[in-house]
């Protein structure tokens, strides 16, 4: 259980879940009810405590994730809470609105959002997705079709994409410039 407060007079508590996954450890916090947030972990630098009793939300989001690391599941049905601006939170509901093992580029987005000038701010919305891999920021590319730009790391975006097109298309390789 993790303590959080933006106001010094407002208590939030957070609920955490630490998954092991392929691409390294991920942990997933909720505030009881919706997952808030889905941060990768720098392997060896976290220790998994037990708690007694999570939220159910923390243990469907973990069963979930499995599944799609799995490439057993390609639409998660989850209550999410992602914190952000009304610009921030329009970008993350037009990301959730690709399609699993599909990309769209940074200027397509801009495009969604009404404005082709957009690009840069759709851009920093995308980076500020506190809900990895949920909420699918990985799929947004560079315009010229270059894998760009990622909280996890480039290496963790090229390996979310193949795994993605590996399991929706067959066998596909992406390159990082």
């Amino acid at each position: 259980m993790v303590r959080k407060s933006v106001d010094p007079n407002i208590e939030i508590t957070l609920f955490k879940k630490l998954i092991y996954t392929p691409i390294g450890p991920i942990s997933i916090f909720s505030d009881g009810s919706r997952i808030v947030k889905v941060h990768f972990e720098e392997p060896g630098s976290v220790i998994d405590i037990k708690e007694e009793k999570l939220p159910e939300c923390l243990e469907i989001c973990a069963r979930q994730l499995n599944e799609y690391f799995e490439g057993n599941r390609y639409i998660f049905e989850l209550p999410l809470a992602a914190e952000g601006t009304e610009f921030q939170q329009t970008v993350w509901r037009q990301l959730m609105k690709i399609p699993f093992g599909k990309t769209i580029s940074y200027a397509e987005m801009a495009g969604r959002l009404g404005d082709p000038k957009l690009i840069r701010a759709a851009a920093s919305a995308n980076g500020k997705n506190p809900i990895a891999i949920i909420i699918p920021c990985h799929r947004v590319i560079g315009t010229n079709g270059d894998l760009v730009g990622y909280a996890g790391g480039l290496p963790i975006k090229k390996w979310l994409l193949e795994h993605e097109m590996k399991n929706y298309s067959g066998i596909s390789q992406l390159t990082i410039f």
